[in-house]
């Protein structure tokens, strides 16, 4: 960088000055296509969730064939979330109702540089260390909506609104 101000080429700067310009154009275009696309997954979101499979309820099937060769199936899909504000509540259902092993404890502790010694005494006695932590119980979103799953299909009652349950239907498209 040049201390005088009068020293830089007036020409460098044009050229930085286009390439800044061109910069924030492409901005507004990234944000204008990930709008798109945004736009696009709900679309697709509603055409296989909801209005095909309806349609395909409406007159009785869950899979056919299209005349491209592609098969078309109906099968439900499980998403599950357990709310922020239930979540003490969510794990003392699982406990209660002999589903504790499905909950993952994590304990996060900070230290600062210089402090390698004192994670490896945590090993030995966080209390009596005196740090202060935190610890975070929840389930992971993949080893609960598979229980949902298992537990649904094979009949056993859930509270879906305490495990923050939406079971749907889902398309799926295949070459066959």
């Amino acid at each position: 960088m040049h201390d005088d101000a009068f020293d830089v080429d007036t020409s460098a700067l044009k050229g930085i000055s286009e390439l800044a310009n061109r910069q924030l154009g492409l901005e507004i275009d990234i944000a204008k296509l990930e709008e798109q696309l945004k736009a696009k997954k709900e679309e697709h979101r509603q055409v296989s969730q909801i209005d095909i499979p309806e349609a395909m309820a409406e007159i009785g099937l869950s899979e056919f064939k299209l005349d491209s060769g592609h098969k078309i199936t109906v099968n439900p899909f499980y998403n599950c979330s357990i709310p922020k504000d239930r979540v003490d509540e969510a794990m003392d259902w699982l406990r209660n109702n002999n589903h504790g092993d499905l909950i993952k404890n994590t304990i996060s502790v900070d230290f600062g540089r210089g402090e390698d010694n004192d994670a490896a005494d945590l090993k030995q006695g966080l209390n009596d260390m005196g740090r202060s932590y935190t610890d975070k119980t929840g389930v992971h979103p993949q080893t609960l909506r598979a229980f949902v799953r298992e537990q649904v299909e094979s009949g056993q009652t859930l509270p879906l609104d305490l495990l923050g349950v939406f079971i749907g239907q889902k398309t799926t498209i295949k070459e066959v």
